[in-house]
């Protein structure tokens, strides 16, 4: 069983991870659809999904908790 801090040091690194991904990810995709990013802004979007992601995580472990 993993420990409360431990479970903490791997959703810490998960999101700081995801966001590396989506800001290389912009970075990358959206200028292959004809998009004009700057490194802000892959940076904010990079926020903006990181967020609907931590936001959907939860909802989903709360629902899968909940039928348990």
């Amino acid at each position: 069983m993993q420990s409360k801090k431990r479970s903490l040091y791997e959703a810490i690194t998960n999101v700081m991870v995801g966001y590396i991904v989506a800001v290389a990810a912009n970075l990358t995709v959206l200028p292959a659809f004809g998009y004009q990013v700057t490194i802000f802004d892959g940076a904010a979007i990079g926020v903006i999904f990181t967020l609907i992601s931590l936001i959907r995580s939860y909802v989903l472990r709360r629902i899968f908790n909940y039928f348990d």
